[in-house]
């Protein structure tokens, strides 16, 4: 994991609670990722790890998952991941490889991890995973942190 000038002031214990204060402010407004059934299972400083259970109203015409639902779970473990220093950070760009289907009923695991930070930049890599261990796709964001705090925008909303 990447080191933070902005986060060495902070015990490990103090690191890990506002990662934990920045993602409940997140997540009560995340109505995208309330609606898709979504979960946070973890979050610490530069990783996340949340879950999604595919539905019937996420199955294609080819009965798999869509893409684009794997991708919004990828999205969303990068946002909790480079979000979690309470910096607000938003995409600047990202990708995902799609590597095997995930079926209906599926319980899906998306783990974001900080590879690089530099400035107002940073890179995330984000695996989707099945409960059993199959890896679905491996998505890339590039994070631009932008002006404000997570915690204070939120409180002032």
């Amino acid at each position: 994991m990447a080191e933070h000038a902005h986060t060495s002031v902070l015990s490990p214990a103090e690191a890990q609670q506002l990662a934990q204060d920045a993602a409940a402010a997140m997540w009560s407004r995340d109505h995208a990722a309330q609606a898709l059934g979504m979960a946070i299972a973890e979050v610490a400083p530069g990783t996340s790890r949340l879950t999604m259970t595919v539905r019937q109203d996420m199955v294609n015409g080819h009965a798999i998952c869509h893409g684009g639902m794997l991708f919004a779970l990828a999205d969303t473990a990068f946002a909790y991941a480079c979000n979690s220093y309470n910096r607000n950070t938003v995409a600047s760009a990202c990708s995902i490889d799609f590597l095997a289907p995930a079926h209906l009923g599926d319980s899906l695991v998306a783990v974001a991890v900080e590879r690089a930070q530099s400035g107002r930049s940073g890179v995330y890599d984000v695996s989707v995973s099945t409960a059993a261990g199959k890896t679905v796709a491996l998505f890339r964001g590039k994070s631009a942190r932008i002006q404000g705090e997570v915690i204070a925008s939120f409180a002032q909303a």
